[in-house]
């Protein structure tokens, strides 16, 4: 692997379920170091694309490399020490505390010769601590407010110590409150603990918001990646969600903030869209 080339890449891939084709000829390279978002419309092939990186679905064609190799010719136990998967709508088994919940995120380290530590409970004290939920460790999972498990499978995460985090949608079912929370969460291990971070979002502004990268979308493409100050326009959003716009700058962060186009009346009963501007 060159010293250049990321820790994590998808090239060429086709991806897709049964006799059903998602993506084709996709390729994706993930920056190390970086808050890294996929946005696009419903069905475009984003969790499918994270779900390849994520080793959970072998590629028609094509290979997502980690390290520089072929990541399902890799041993699972050594992805798992490399690479963290937050899935959508994580279920955990009825009366797992969160302790116990957590604590699983140290299996990858376990083996015949290694045991359970006290470093093993340090990392596990440290991942609570640093997700807010050390407070709610003998709780049952499975009683807490969705912002809360969000959190706590956050932390198991963490406990495996991977530099690399996915997480699919981490925010669905969130209300904007917990989903705040949550994203400034991983903007804050992303900052503090330099951790590469790559994430499905399906709220354009908070995408914008919080990404250091930015990957649109759109039936199985990536049409645009970068900075999202340099590729968030009216065009890309009208072009990847069909929705006229106009992008101002966000007063709190700086970052493109997307305004809707106003519906206004035709004059003949049906409503006409209407954009002021374009990008400032």
């Amino acid at each position: 692997m060159r010293p250049d080339t990321p820790r994590l890449v998808g090239e060429a891939l086709t991806l897709g379920y049964d006799r059903r084709t998602v993506a084709e000829d996709l390729t994706v390279a993930v920056p190390d170091g970086s808050f890294t978002v996929i946005i696009g419309p419903n069905a475009c092939g984003k969790s499918t694309l994270l779900r390849a990186l994520a080793r959970l679905l072998r590629p028609a064609r094509g290979t997502v490399l980690l390290d520089g190799a072929d990541i399902h010719r890799r041993p699972a136990r050594q992805v798992a020490r490399t690479l963290g998967l937050l899935p959508q709508s994580a279920v955990a088994p009825d009366g797992l505390t969160v302790a116990e919940l957590v604590s699983r995120g140290r299996y990858p380290h376990q083996g015949l010769l290694r045991q359970w530590s006290r470093e093993d409970e340090r990392v596990v004290e440290r991942a609570m601590a640093d997700t807010g939920v050390a407070e709610l460790a003998d709780r049952p999972v499975d009683e807490l407010s969705g912002g809360q498990r969000q959190r706590v499978w956050i932390a198991m995460a963490l406990a495996q110590q991977t530099p690399l985090l996915l997480l699919d949608e981490p925010t669905t079912y969130l209300d904007i409150a917990h989903q705040v929370e949550v994203l400034d969460l991983c903007a804050r291990l992303h900052e503090e603990q330099g951790r590469t971070l790559v994430a499905v979002l399906h709220d354009l502004h908070q995408a914008a918001r919080y990404a250091t990268h930015l990957v649109a979308m759109r039936d199985g493409r990536v049409v645009a990646a970068g900075d999202p100050r340099d590729i968030v326009t009216t065009e890309l959003v009208e072009d990847v969600f069909g929705l006229p716009c106009r992008i101002i700058e966000d007063p709190e962060t700086g970052t493109p903030l997307v305004l809707p186009a106003v519906r206004r009346s035709s004059g003949d009963g049906e409503p006409a869209p209407t954009v002021a501007g374009g990008r400032c």
